[in-house]
């Protein structure tokens, strides 16, 4: 090996380190997300739903610490959370909520989706568990599924600025 390719192999792992930090971040954003808009949706929601609104807060507020220490553990610092996040749409009543629930964890499996490319094989095996947790629990919260849960999220950004799907990045 000479001593140009040692350099290059140095940089790549820099860029993929870098890359990897960058997706964390981002789950660690999203997570934040998902912990305020399951705050919502617990207040809006009755009965078994509100059991399982509380599961799903819990679980995002763990899969949320757990991303701040990778963060640190990769030399960053952990994003902190915004003190309000405004939502895609109103949330009167049960039914809004649960089509919120399930938009949080769309997006959550789209950042996710992102986390398995960029990260090492661990990283990898966590953030593929994540994403299908969350388009396990989209599919409650919908009815319905996906055939790539966390791609839906790419063809929304791709539409018209004036579609609905304009304002995909408020929450």
């Amino acid at each position: 090996m000479t001593a140009g390719t040692a350099r290059g192999s140095r940089r790549d792992n820099e860029d993929s380190g870098h890359d990897e930090l960058t997706a964390v971040q981002a789950a660690l954003a999203a997570e934040h997300a998902a912990v305020y808009g399951y705050g919502v949706v617990g207040g809006r929601i009755a009965g078994d739903r509100r059991t399982e609104a509380q599961a799903a807060y819990d679980g995002h507020r763990a899969r949320r610490d757990a991303l701040r220490r990778v963060v640190r553990d990769l030399g960053g610092t952990p994003q902190a959370a915004a003190a309000a996040y405004e939502l895609p749409f109103p949330v009167p009543d049960a039914a809004a909520a649960a089509r919120l629930a399930a938009e949080l964890e769309d997006r959550l499996a789209a950042v996710y989706a992102d986390l398995v490319r960029a990260g090492g094989a661990v990283r990898r095996r966590e953030a593929a568990a994540a994403l299908r947790e969350a388009a396990v629990r989209s599919v409650r919260w919908r009815g319905s599924g996906v055939a790539f849960p966390g791609l839906v999220e790419r063809a929304a950004e791709a539409a018209p600025s004036g579609s609905a799907s304009a304002a995909a990045g408020a929450l």
